[in-house]
């Protein structure tokens, strides 16, 4: 088979591509010619050495794919031959409570992940690809719309009528928007760029905010609630925003924690803002094997389109990273792996 690998901390300079023999396949084993690939943040941090955990040894970067079953072992009874299928981030979270055993592995950081042209999963972290996206559309589920999915609703317990906030928009935050306004709710976004602004508008933000030309971006947001602010929060920026979204969430929300694209280094948030406001900080550590198949079966009922920036192909790997580094894309990076 075919693949890339990467050095933590050496940057994106260090994608190889490489050739391996073909995993063995044990008996609860599925192999899957990977079709599609979608880039996430976290992507990058591995390859920065910046993410929780990392290798020493080159790894097969990425978590998020989708494909084909091309083989089955023989005590595998959830799919065969030709099934399409997309792997969940974390293979031993199937369902329930989050816990340190069901998140010890996930693939693309401390091991192999999913940029290859097969790939031996265990066949309880599979889900089914929902019928009307192609593989690129679905490679793009697993993490930012499972992410997404579990801040709204799982975590922020958001019902139609409510408010989310997002900000820039990424991977995560363009799912979101889609799965907001898809679930009745009223969505308000940031960016710095005009034109990704009207994008959102186009798929049925509410409210927009520059924050270039806004930098006390809650201020804003509160006006745009009448002064109440947001019942959820997707924060994604990191050291450089959470202050700013405790202050944008409305009295009893929820400023679900994602990422750190600004960084991660320790924030002051001033106690009295949560415990005043009654907010709740919650970390969303993408989700569960189950939320993977919820998700897919609210796009498919919905119609939702996932919304990607653009496709590269096998041989454009490092284009991909790039573009992804260059963060002038608007939704998911993705790559095709088949051609």
């Amino acid at each position: 088979m075919q693949a890339y690998t990467v050095i933590s901390g050496k940057d994106i300079a260090s994608l190889t591509r490489i050739t391996r023999e073909p995993q063995a396949l044990g008996p609860h084993d599925v192999r899957v010619r990977i079709n599609a690939v979608s880039l996430n943040f976290r992507d990058l941090m591995v390859v920065r050495g910046d993410y929780l955990q990392g290798a020493s040894d080159p790894v097969i970067p990425a978590s998020d794919a989708a494909g084909e079953v091309i083989e089955v072992g023989k005590a595998v009874t959830r799919f065969a031959p030709g099934d399409r299928v997309m792997g969940s981030f974390f293979p031993d979270w199937i369902d329930g409570d989050v816990t340190p055993a069901t998140t010890r592995i996930a693939p693309g950081a401390a091991t192999d992940g999913v940029l290859s042209t097969e790939r031996v999963f265990a066949e309880s972290a599979l889900a089914a690809t929902p019928p009307s996206l192609t593989d690129e559309q679905a490679s793009t589920l697993p993490c930012a719309a499972v992410t997404a999915w579990n801040a709204l609703f799982v975590a922020g317990g958001a019902k139609a009528g409510q408010t989310a906030l997002f900000l820039g928009t990424g991977g995560v935050s363009v799912w979101g928007l889609q799965l907001a306004k898809a679930a009745g709710l009223r969505a308000i976004i940031t960016s710095s760029s005009a034109g990704k602004l009207e994008r959102a508008r186009a798929m049925g933000a509410d409210g927009l905010i520059n924050y270039r030309d806004t930098p006390e971006w809650q201020d804003e947001a509160l006006r745009l609630t009448a002064g109440e602010g947001a019942h959820v929060v997707l924060e994604v920026g990191g050291e450089g925003t959470l202050a700013r979204s405790v202050a944008a969430a409305r009295m009893g929300g929820t400023i679900a924690v994602i990422g750190g694209v600004s960084g991660f280094a320790a924030v002051p948030v001033a106690p009295l803002a949560l415990i005043a406001g009654s907010k709740r900080l919650q970390g969303i550590f993408v989700g569960s094997r189950r939320m993977l198949e919820d998700v897919a079966r609210f796009v498919e009922v919905a119609g939702i389109v996932p919304v990607i920036d653009r496709v590269f192909g096998f041989d454009e790997v490092p284009a991909a990273f790039e573009h992804l580094a260059s963060g002038g894309h608007f939704g998911k990076v993705v790559i095709r792996v088949a051609k």
